[in-house]
């Protein structure tokens, strides 16, 4: 039986005992698999069968269940030039709207997979995929995506942070008015009028629970009432559990917490929504995934997102001659710039940073989520000019940018470079004319993605930018390759002039 809506935590003890078991290597292969009967008659069968002498798991797993497909093994170049392979990959990247079963939500159109293990859609990764797809002149695949996204919208409220049942309890970073915006390039304005049901309904989802904050009561869900009454957002996530595709992992890290365990998984989760999953952003401890806080943050990248949806809103609005609503929305947009600059403004070191509004202080960790505001145009030039220099000092690396400054082993610190925050940098920097900062990041990423694929063939998920000879690790898997990000944004600087002065 193949239930689209299927959720895998349904299967209860034989759920937790796959998962607790260590019998396959990868947490998120089980809740990928589709059931092959009825999951009650299922997890019937494993109640009998468990206790009898002699069951075998992995035995019982293989025949009641179908095992996702391994991880296409085509990506590789074929010896073709890099654009060439790119645009080629494309197809073996996309999926047809059929292909659900188990825990996958089906979507009504086609869409672009990140690649390896990544089987389904994925929430941010998908604005940085589209930007290569305009390049290769894939609008139709573009328009079909923000379709399914519109989709996802009106059918659970929210853009979760992939099409599985696992992921329903969080989103992933708002970028979906960027994504209309990117459309409305090839197709007018119209798209934004088309789309702006749904651009309302997600910040409606952001905002949930704004209308219950007092100075008594600050924080509710993804919203944070600040001391002088402004309001910003934060990431979360509706579940406190363990994410059923790290089952093994947060429970782990729960344990060396000691503490409350549904705390420390809501913000592991609340992490997994941020789309850095995980860095020592994140932790109070920059050691310590123990140490995790991230609902305690206000974090500066989302609120500059929720900024240009607003402002995506009020121009919506415009075109729409709904003044009321033009005003409104852009009268939130101005708010929310000054608060994001009253309080992610670090001025002791000239950077932006997260707020730890529990703390009413700065966050510690030094972050490339600093050029959000540029990206935004929210950074006074001062500001900007403050924060390329740091970047040029300290992120700037011989293969792009660094993520952190901190080597901890997590995927989202140093050494390694990820292709949206590439994107965001140099777009970031131009928008303050700081274009020899910015072609240095551009021809550095450049350079070490031709280097590897000329090397291997492949795209990377991330990339070691600091080392050349080495490639990127840590996380709780290994890199994967395909990669739909990677690719988009490769194209798009290609198209951007780039020049090889390397």
């Amino acid at each position: 039986m193949s239930n689209p809506y299927f959720d895998i935590q349904s299967l209860g003890p034989l759920y937790q005992a796959v998962q607790s078991s260590g019998i396959l290597p990868d947490s998120k292969t089980f809740v990928d698999c589709t059931p092959k009967l009825d999951p009650g008659a299922i997890a019937e069968a494993y109640a009998h069968a468990h206790t009898q002498a002699g069951f075998d798991l992995m035995q019982f797993v293989q025949q009641h269940f179908e095992f996702p497909k391994s991880p296409d093994t085509g990506y590789s170049s074929a010896q073709k030039p890099i654009v060439e392979h790119l645009n080629a990959l494309w197809s073996q990247l996309e999926r047809r709207p059929d292909d659900a079963g188990g825990t996958l939500i089906p979507l009504p159109y086609a869409y672009i997979v990140p690649g390896g293990r990544f089987r389904e859609v994925y929430y941010w990764d998908s604005y940085f995929t589209m930007l290569g797809l305009q390049v290769s002149g894939r609008i139709d695949l573009m328009e079909n995506m923000i379709a399914n996204f519109a989709w996802l919208i009106d059918a659970v409220g929210f853009i979760p942070n992939g099409n599985r049942t696992y992921y329903l309890g969080r989103s992933q970073p708002p970028f979906f008015a960027l994504m209309v915006e990117l459309l409305a390039e090839s197709k007018g304005d119209a798209v934004l009028l088309q789309y702006r049901p749904q651009l309302e309904k997600e910040y409606a989802f952001w905002m949930d629970g704004s209308d219950t904050l007092s100075a008594e009561h600050v924080a509710e869900k993804r919203v944070v009432r600040l001391p002088d009454g402004a309001l910003l957002n934060r990431y979360w996530d509706n579940f406190d559990q363990p994410r059923p595709e790290a089952f093994i992992e947060d429970t782990e890290v729960a344990h060396a917490a000691h503490g409350d365990a549904s705390t420390t998984w809501r913000h592991i989760r609340a992490a997994a929504e941020s789309g850095w999953d995980f860095s020592s952003r994140w932790f109070r401890a920059p050691e310590s995934m123990a140490s995790i806080q991230t609902t305690d943050l206000v974090p500066v990248d989302l609120n500059c997102l929720l900024f240009h949806l607003e402002n995506t809103l009020a121009r919506a609005a415009q075109l729409a001659r709904d003044e009321t609503a033009a005003k409104d929305f852009a009268e939130k947009a101005a708010a929310r710039d000054a608060a994001i600059n009253r309080y992610c403004w670090n001025e002791r070191i000239g950077f932006y940073t997260d707020y730890h509004f529990k703390l009413g202080a700065h966050s510690e960790r030094i972050t490339l989520a600093a050029v959000f505001p540029l990206f935004f145009n929210l950074a006074a030039p001062a500001q900007a000019d403050a924060v390329a220099e740091m970047i040029e000092a300290h992120f700037l690396q011989p293969g792009g940018l660094t993520t952190t400054l901190l080597h901890t082993g997590q995927q989202w610190d140093a050494p390694n470079g990820w292709a949206p925050l590439q994107w965001m940098g140099y777009a970031g920097l131009r928008n303050y004319a700081k274009h020899h900062l910015a072609d240095a990041v551009k021809n550095n990423w450049m350079a070490l993605l031709e280097k590897t694929y000329l090397e291997t063939g492949k795209m990377m998920e991330k990339y070691n930018v600091m080392d050349l000879s080495k490639a990127a690790g840590g996380g709780e898997y290994p890199n994967q390759d395909g990669f739909g990000w990677t690719n988009g944004v490769y194209l798009k600087f290609e198209r951007e002039a780039y020049t090889k002065d390397f």
